[in-house]
């Protein structure tokens, strides 16, 4: 906790602003921290040079402070930029290194992460950024990258995946420093979850993977997708493309890069959150129709990929009930009934 009354100092928040910034993700502090009656954040913008700096928008922002902003700052955010692994100069390196080493709070927004690598200051420690400069980030000696989670928090050092998992972190923030109801209050004005579920799991729908190789199994693979409510087995799909199970094992793994059970399994994944999103279907009927089997084995497997539960999700990424198709078949026919059990939309995961 921060001092938090018209008697403690100010808690300075300095963003350093660095050329190709990303808009939302100097918005966030920016809105987060702002001069509110009764918090005690004090924000200012700084760049390595003061001045017009350019967004990767194609506007640029007025700064008029520079590095030795962070000389003063309590807290040091580095919103992300685009082009990560371009050098960062000296002077920031240093500022980054010095404000560190004095104890000031380091948070980074998606890529920003990238300068407080380039500044050691992730040495020895874990840290997300955007799940598509993951393995970059990665590459930097003594840094572990976890790419699956919206923030790490580290007590001195934050990171925050892409984009809108600032809002997570800034949030996180305020709650550490002034607590929870302040965090909530904070959060409703900006009409944003004050803490969302799920262990903090990135959500990203990511494209079922496929090669750059031959295509000859697509038309398997767009079969597999309209049957995944069978118990497809390898040698089922195997069957359906005329050839061996070796064969079509080996053929599948070359063109889409994994497995054909671990590309099954992300496609039923990949259903069950659809019909979380845009149904009303009970937790059994998204086990069925996904190919998963069970309710326990819909779970086990939402826990495993994405930390959390079919319910959270729902409640996080599902539609509202008015704006979500009614069910069809036996789930249609028990809800209208207004029976009990598996038929009804899960609100427990």
């Amino acid at each position: 906790m921060i001092a938090h009354g018209p008697s403690g100092p100010p808690h300075q928040v300095a963003v350093l602003v660095l050329d190709g910034f990303l808009p939302l993700d100097l918005g966030i502090p920016a809105q987060v921290f702002a001069r509110r009656a009764g918090l005690p954040y004090r924000l200012t913008l700084c760049a390595p040079v003061p001045g017009q700096v350019p967004s990767a928008s194609g506007f640029a922002v007025t700064v008029e402070s520079g590095l030795d902003a962070l000389d003063r700052a309590d807290t040091v955010v580095v919103p992300g930029f685009v082009d990560p692994l371009r050098p960062f100069g000296p002077a920031v390196v240093e500022a980054l290194r010095a404000a560190h080493a004095r104890g000031a709070r380091m948070v980074s927004i998606c890529t920003g992460a990238f300068a407080l690598a380039a500044a050691g200051v992730l040495d020895g420690l874990s840290a997300t950024t955007h799940w598509q400069y993951a393995r970059e980030l990665a590459a930097h000696p003594g840094v572990t990258v976890v790419p699956e989670v919206l923030y790490v928090d580290e007590g001195s050092v934050l990171t925050s995946a892409g984009v809108a998992a600032g809002i997570d972190l800034c949030l996180h923030l305020v709650r550490r420093d002034l607590g929870a109801r302040t965090a909530n209050s904070l959060a409703r004005g900006l009409v944003a979850a004050p803490h969302r579920e799920g262990g903090q799991a990135q959500f990203v729908r990511q494209p079922l993977p496929v090669g750059p190789g031959d295509s000859s199994l697509a038309g398997t693979r767009a079969w597999a997708l309209e049957h995944l409510c069978e118990p497809l087995t390898v040698a089922g799909l195997a069957a359906h493309a005329h050839m061996s199970t070796r064969t079509f094992a080996r053929r599948f793994t070359a063109e889409t890069g994994v497995t054909p059970l671990a590309w099954l399994l992300t496609a039923r994944l990949d259903h069950a959150r659809e019909l979380l999103e845009h149904s009303d279907l009970g937790i059994d009927r998204i086990a069925e129709r996904s190919g998963l089997g069970s309710p326990s084995n819909l779970r086990l497997h939402f826990r495993r990929a994405l930390g959390t539960s079919p319910g959270a999700y729902r409640r996080a990424f599902g539609a509202p009930p008015a704006d979500r198709p009614a069910p069809d078949g036996p789930a249609r026919d028990r809800a209208a009934s207004g029976a009990t059990g598996a038929g009804r939309p899960d609100r427990t995961g």
